[in-house]
């Protein structure tokens, strides 16, 4: 780690300790001495005022400079969870489809409505940037207006998008006045829907986007094109998180929760990153098992 950030780095620690806040320090650099303006970043450069997070259950894998949050998976670990992504979304369909047959006449019965609610969603994104672009992702026009670039993927720009699938929860015209994000006792959440959610129910037909490839079991939550642009905007670095699929679950699922405000994002992109630089079968596994725990407490819920 270069002298300068390891000064940021201590005296982050310093005043987290002070507050009696417990901080993990890393214990090697992500981005080698004296490297090129290309080498990966450091994780603390993604977390503008925010100390790398502590996850004492996570298995931690060792130092690996090849291994960023902008450098895509090695193939033997992608192969792996594709794998274990197969095999448990598979038995999950089989085991919970007449769970899933007396969901749809619920949801039929007792509100208007689809039973099953579609929307895009922005996924794998593995296209190499260079610092400078990550670091912006909006561009100076000659009248002064600044916009953003569109892509070739996609209206965002920024990964591919897909239809993501999930039993109806609220009301169908929840989003007449535009896009926004859920909230705590949201009141466009049904009777149904609200104890769907609780008991993460809604989100059993995403087990089909796993087996489709769009999404693996565990990485990042995957997030609405129209709201990408702002989190990219507030949040740096935001998007490096879409080097990995998104998931059904994921460490900020199980340790963070499912708050819609602009801290609880940022711990998320944390979380992201910390998991992408130890993405493996056995983490895979380990948050799968604890995913049970917080589906049977309802923690986190909206």
């Amino acid at each position: 780690m270069s002298s300068t950030a390891g000064v940021r780095m201590n005296r982050i620690a310093s005043e987290t300790n002070d507050a009696g806040i417990s901080v993990c320090m890393p214990t090697g650099s992500i981005r080698p001495d004296n490297g090129p303006d290309n080498s990966p970043m450091e994780l603390s450069d993604f977390l503008i005022g925010t100390p790398p997070p502590q996850v004492n259950w996570l298995h931690y894998l060792p130092h690996d400079a090849q291994r960023s949050p902008i450098v895509p998976l090695p193939p033997r670990t992608q192969r792996s969870k594709r794998w274990l992504d197969v095999v448990v979304a598979s038995i999950g369909l089989i085991l919970a489809s007449p769970l899933m047959l007396i969901v749809a006449v619920l949801v039929k019965l007792t509100s208007p409505g689809d039973v099953l609610f579609s929307q895009t969603r922005v996924g794998l994104n593995r296209r190499n940037r260079s610092p400078a672009e990550r670091r912006s992702d909006s561009i100076e026009y000659p009248t002064g207006e600044r916009r953003f670039e569109s892509d070739r993927r996609s209206r965002s720009g920024y990964g591919r998008p897909f239809t993501l699938y999930k039993f109806r929860t609220m009301v169908v015209d929840a989003e007449r006045n535009g896009a926004q994000f859920a909230v705590k006792n949201d009141p466009r959440v049904t009777r149904l829907g609200r104890f769907m959610r609780l008991t993460r129910i809604d989100e059993i037909p995403q087990l089909w986007n796993v087996l489709q490839g769009d999404m693996s079991l565990v990485g990042p939550r995957p997030e609405r094109p129209e709201f990408i642009e702002e989190l990219s905007r507030d949040i740096p670095n935001y998007i490096d998180r879409l080097q990995l699929k998104p998931g059904v679950t994921g460490i900020a699922q199980v340790v963070n929760g499912y708050d819609n405000n602009l801290d609880s994002f940022r711990r998320k992109v944390a979380y992201d990153l910390l998991y992408l630089r130890n993405c493996c079968l056995i983490n895979d596994i380990n948050i799968l098992i604890r995913t049970v725990y917080v589906v049977v407490t309802g923690k986190g819920a909206m």
